[in-house]
């Protein structure tokens, strides 16, 4: 075809792309309308990860689009899925974005899910922040005192969730209300080690004790809104850091101790503070005082000890394709 444009385009004293273009044009006009299925099915295919779902469990494997959007539409508890419920969550995500993806939506989705099926005593914001904040804290010596969290949690009225990450949701923790009275902590463990855990859950009890929603009014706040955001997860991060480690004493410690930092140093500044050398370690590093390759030994798993104990949905859990049974016609 380009040489008989180009052909063309000599014979009539015009230029070769138009040629092109009108072959272009007339190719498509045989094609005709799309498929309005598979307009249907693509849009769907925006809305939710469908192939991710349906291995977990979340939706039925099914066989038309009908059948593929009443799912959704159970799976996400709505009318349409041109009007998704509101995610009312503020999440800890390896991302900048304002608006949660599809696979972020759709993780927070199961979350809601499943803290619904839980049962907690009633929240009560001041016994949290006078003595709960510190029973938890205090469970952060060794790996299997994480065991005990979930417990813990629904003693002081908080839902605690663990599921496994979707591809791409990159989403590491989230904390939101099922109602003003019902906070809800999930989290992924997209990463098994016992800093990375502890600063996700420690991030997220301080959304808890701020009360922060993620239904911040855009009509109020316009352009403004992104900037509120990074300012609740910036109070976030560095009150989750100094609910670990007051940072006075880790201020101290560096100046202390650099630039080797032995491994005895650290052990013993870790159990001075109470807590597990891991956690010390990662905000070391997470402060560029020491290579993400220091001390790899001390940043142990805890994935196996926290999803004993907590209602738990993937790593081979069907806990995803239980909600899919029992809550299809509620």
């Amino acid at each position: 075809m380009p040489e008989m444009a180009i052909s063309l385009a000599a014979v009539f004293g015009n230029s070769p792309e138009l040629w092109m273009q009108r072959e272009s044009s007339y190719r498509l006009s045989l094609v005709g309308k799309a498929d309005p299925e598979l307009q249907r099915r693509a849009r769907v295919f925006e809305i939710a990860p469908v192939k991710d779902m349906e291995k977990r469990g979340w939706i039925r494997p099914t066989r038309t689009i009908d059948e593929l959007e009443d799912e959704l539409r159970g799976f996400f508890k709505c009318d349409s899925l041109d009007e998704l419920p509101a995610t009312n969550a503020v999440a800890r995500a390896s991302s900048s974005a304002d608006e949660f993806t599809a696979p972020q939506r759709t993780w927070l989705a199961q979350a809601t899910r499943l803290a619904s099926i839980l049962n907690t005593r009633n929240f009560n914001p001041e016994t949290f922040k006078a003595t709960g904040l510190k029973q938890i804290r205090a469970l952060t010596e060794t790996p299997d005192q994480t065991s005990k969290l979930p417990k813990l949690l629904a003693e002081l009225g908080i839902r605690f969730v663990v599921i496994e990450s979707l591809p791409k949701s990159l989403i590491d923790g989230a904390a939101f209300w099922l109602d003003e009275n019902s906070p809800v902590i999930a989290v992924s463990l997209r990463y098994d080690r016992i800093d990375w855990f502890w600063f996700t859950l420690a991030h997220e009890l301080q959304h808890i004790k701020h009360g922060d929603k993620r239904s911040i009014d855009i009509n109020l706040l316009g352009e403004n809104r992104t900037s509120a955001l990074n300012e609740i997860e910036d109070r976030a991060n560095r009150e989750a850091a100094m609910f670990l480690i007051p940072p006075s004493s880790l201020e101290s410690f560096v100046i202390r101790s650099k630039p080797f930092f032995q491994k005895q140093m650290i052990i013993q500044f870790a159990k001075r503070m109470a807590v597990h050398p891991g956690i010390v370690n990662g905000q070391l590093q997470h402060l560029h005082e020491i290579g993400w390759e220091h001390n790899r030994e001390m940043l142990v798993k805890v994935r196996d000890f926290v999803t004993a104990t907590a209602l738990t949905d993937g790593w081979g859990k069907t806990t995803g394709q239980f909600l899919t049974t029992s809550t299809r016609n509620n």
